[in-house]
Parts: C-alpha cells; structure tokens; sequence
C-alpha cells in the first residue's frame, strides 16, 4: 500500500487528519478548560510536521498521477476542514487510485 504514491498520500493523510482531530478535540480543550497549553505545543508540533508531509505527499501524487489544479486545490482544503482527509480518502478508494 505504500509503494505507490497515492498509498503514502492516503496513509499520510488518515495519520494527518487523525492528529487534526486530536489537536481539535483533545488538545484545545485541555489547554482551554484544563489549563495544560503543554497539550496543544505537543499535537500541534506533531500536526505541523504531519500537515507538511501531507503536503510534499500531495505534490508526489499531483506529479506522478498528473492530477489537474482543482484535485490538488481541493485535496488541500480536504486537509483544512476536519475529517476531510477521510472524505477525500474514500473518493480515492472508491475510484480504485490504489491500483
């Protein structure tokens, strides 16, 4: 699943949008209601270096699939909204991207 560069795009982009979802429901909460900001500086961290290898996986998979601008736009916005890297990893799997 990791050979081809859709299968690192869809593994990197479950792990991103799992830590988005961490960083969202978990974290801020703890520093907002718990007062542990050292929660948010330890998932945000993580989620930053997450957020830049889904985009250098992005640009391999845009390149090696030659996807047009609005695929690669839209697969970028699939990364600012939660739970839109799952979204975006279904319409992969459904349309076979893995083969």
């Amino acid at each position: 699943m990791l050979r081809p560069p859709v299968g690192r795009f869809r593994a990197i982009a479950f792990v991103e949008g799992v830590s988005y979802l961490v960083l969202l429901g978990v974290a801020m909460p703890l520093k907002y209601f718990a007062g542990l900001p050292e929660a948010v500086m330890a998932v945000g961290w993580a989620h930053g270096v997450l957020f830049v290898l889904y985009l250098v996986a992005l640009a391999e998979v845009s390149f090696s699939r030659r996807w047009r601008l609005v695929r690669i736009l839209g697969a970028f916005v699939a990364s600012l909204i939660p739970f839109g890297t799952f979204v975006l990893d279904a319409q992969l799997r459904r349309e076979g991207n893995t083969a």
